[in-house]
């Protein structure tokens, strides 16, 4: 059950009621009741919900706003007996106060739900995940960690929402990035056979080319020397591509990652997929050829996107067309949704893709892109360099083991994809309140040692339908009570918005009203029903923190 939403139904139901019956006596004329919202104000002293109905009705009345919010607050039903009290605010704002009492559910809620509390009934639509699908040609590095973490919790947010969710990994091997990569392990093989070799420009010149090329030879030796060079580079690409996906697996599996579809590009090559939907698109007139190659028509006219080549002058296909092959894919397999996470510099790639889904015969608007900004790795108040080609990176790998899988993750989520994040290492590893992770994760295990106390004394956590709730009454309590019945409506908007941000911050929030609360009242109080009501209230906010932890890939530890 999600009380908040309960009540902004009852608030809507009420709200309609009251423009019905001004309508009725002539107070207010119009049509129809647009659809206005009940919302949560951002702040406190605008009370307990808000809604913006005056604003959209002012058209169809011609009436200012503020007027007639006005005229609906004087035809409220004043009887309701949770309403404390009703005002209209700035432009026509009608902002409602409520009495605590509502409030005395939460604890109930919580206990019936268990392990499920902010989980929302199934609503039968199936939404696809992709997120981090990095080229197999190297290791995983900052921009693919965020994008895992950012990723998997949102997957775990849209499950909590009520969709079926799958996970998928596009494996991109095939294309121009393999054919560079087999021409690198090829030069490194030679070097290392004591052959001659031309290592290829803008080549792969990791370390870990070299120690994967290493490997092949301690197992095959020099045989391939004196094969021809296709040869050679198809086994030492094969050999390759099968280390770094096992890599990559496991890698992502040490960060709490887990794919329930691996999906290979060279795949859409082989059964002729990708040919197929080039002949589908160049039937429909999307495609024109120049110069030899052939463009999807992306809506430049418009000024929406540019041209981009799908098939080049030499015959080949470029990875926008398996990209395009590739979304086909997806929508025929039924998916209502697909939710791809980019890093920021496929900004441009964006308009293109939902062109060439409209010129599929999909609603453009079933594709979500979720652009991730950039990170920028600090130790001791210096930047990290970061580049791949140079090999000089900071590898996922060694994140985790730096900093750990909880840091790591807590730190990826804590700001908005599209803002920029500065990753402090130090600041991760500190076991101090400075470090948000740290100080989540201590406040579920102070909890978790107060209800331990209580056990010891021989004390029992009751139930809530065993204990007085109502003795919750001062103002922090009842703030605690309403942040926790906040939690599944946190879960809504997030699946709503894309954000699992929301989450890292609601969780930091909750854990710094129970500190405060923690050092400013007792919990194992003597006077019983006083005590019993609060250790019911500590369990409640334990399991939403540790529910929040965990959609978050993040442990709550119960001893540190």
């Amino acid at each position: 059950m999600n009380l908040v939403k309960q009540m902004e139904e009852g608030l809507r139901r009420w709200v309609e009621t009251a423009l019905a019956q001004a309508r009725e006596k002539g107070e207010l004329s119009y049509q129809e009741v647009p659809s206005f919202v009940i919302e949560v104000p951002r702040e406190k002293q605008h009370g307990d919900f808000a809604c913006n109905v005056a604003m959209l009705l002012a058209r169809q009345a011609r009436m200012a706003p503020a007027r007639i919010a006005n005229i609906i607050v004087s035809n409220l039903d004043k009887n309701d007996a949770l309403i404390e009290g009703v005002e209209v605010a700035g432009a026509g704002f009608i902002n409602f106060f409520l009495r605590p009492d509502w409030l005395y559910d939460v604890p109930r809620v919580v206990w019936e739900a268990g392990e499920n509390y902010g989980q929302e009934l199934a609503n039968g639509q199936k939404i696809q995940v992709e997120f981090v699908s990095a080229n197999p040609t190297g290791d995983l590095h900052m921009g693919n960690a965020r994008g895992g973490a950012i990723g998997d919790s949102l997957a775990n947010i849209l499950s909590l929402a009520g969709y079926e969710v799958e996970r998928e990994y596009y494996i991109n091997d095939a294309g121009n990035q393999i054919e560079l990569f087999g021409l690198s392990l090829e030069a490194r093989y030679l070097e290392l056979c004591g052959r001659e070799f031309q290592f290829p420009e803008a080549g792969y010149a990791g370390e870990d080319v070299v120690e994967t090329v290493q490997r092949f030879i301690a197992e095959h030796g020099d045989s391939l020397v004196s094969a021809e060079a296709e040869a050679r580079i198809r086994a030492l690409t094969g050999y390759a591509l099968q280390e770094k996906i096992a890599y990559i697996k496991t890698t992502l599996e040490q960060f709490g990652i887990t794919y329930d579809v691996w999906f290979k590009e060279s795949s859409l090559h082989q059964s002729g997929k990708l040919s197929e939907v080039i002949r589908e698109l160049k039937d429909a007139g999307c495609l024109y050829e120049e110069d030899g190659a052939w463009w999807f028509k992306a809506g430049v006219e418009e000024g929406e996107a540019k041209d981009e080549v799908v098939i080049r002058n030499n015959g080949t296909p470029t990875y926008f067309a398996a990209d395009i092959a590739y979304h086909q894919n997806k929508f025929e397999r039924g998916f209502d949704q697909v939710i791809n996470v980019w890093g920021a510099d496929h900004h441009g790639h964006v308009a293109r893709m939902k062109a060439a889904v409209a010129a599929l015969g999909y609603d453009p608007d079933r594709l979500e892109v979720l652009l991730m900004q950039l990170v920028r790795l600090y130790r001791g108040g210096e930047m990290v360099r970061m580049s791949k080609r140079t090999g000089t990176l900071v590898t996922l790998n060694e994140l985790i083991e730096e900093v750990g899988r909880d840091a790591a993750r807590f730190f990826f989520v804590m700001r908005s994809a599209d803002s920029h994040l500065d990753f402090d290492l130090e600041l991760a590893k500190q076991e101090s309140q400075e470090n948000p992770v740290y100080y989540v994760q201590y406040a579920h295990a102070r909890i978790c040692s107060i209800l331990r106390q209580a056990q010891a004394s021989g004390i029992e956590i009751k139930s809530p339908d065993q204990v007085d709730v109502r003795r919750l009454a001062a103002d922090e309590e009842l703030a605690l009570l309403r942040k926790v019945a906040d939690f599944p409506n946190e879960i809504l908007t997030a699946a709503e918005t894309m954000g699992p941000h929301r989450i890292a911050r609601y969780v930091l929030e909750l854990a710094g009203m129970f500190h405060s609360y923690y050092n400013h009242y007792r919990v194992l109080n003597e006077e019983a029903e006083l005590r019993d009501a609060r250790l019911i209230l500590m369990e409640i906010i334990r399991r939403t923190i540790k529910k929040a932890l965990n959609i978050l890939g993040v442990s709550a530890p119960e001893r540190m």
